[in-house]
């Protein structure tokens, strides 16, 4: 479970390096039509959607994480939180926030279509 706390904790720093870095993509837009062209905004607009869009996605990857290292201490990660089986160790390895297994993750996704 070291090599997963290991796993975990790098990636958290990793995320929240990079959230520092990309505060200024998040800014607001200068709304100065005369220092900037109709299209120029226009992109500047949509880097900043995608940028904020990212940022989203990093909080949400970030507390899924540290949601995995409080289940650490607590002795339950790596069980599925639906059948309470073992995840397994590849699937936990490419995303060790996960909390369900493949079968329940299908069956979930399959009961949504």
């Amino acid at each position: 479970m070291t090599d997963f706390r290991n796993l975990i904790e790098a990636l958290i720093l990793e995320l929240e390096d990079l959230a520092q870095s990309s505060r200024e993509a998040t800014a607001t837009v200068e709304l100065d039509q005369t220092r900037q062209g109709r299209l120029s905004r226009m992109d500047a607009l949509q880097g900043q959607a995608m940028a904020k869009d990212a940022e989203r996605r990093r909080v949400q990857t970030l507390r899924r994480l540290k949601a995995a290292l409080a289940r650490l201490e607590r002795g339950e990660f790596g069980d599925c939180i639906e059948c309470g089986e073992p995840i397994a160790d590849r699937r936990l390895r490419s995303d060790p926030g996960t909390t369900l297994c493949v079968q329940c993750a299908s069956a979930i996704e399959s009961s949504r279509r």
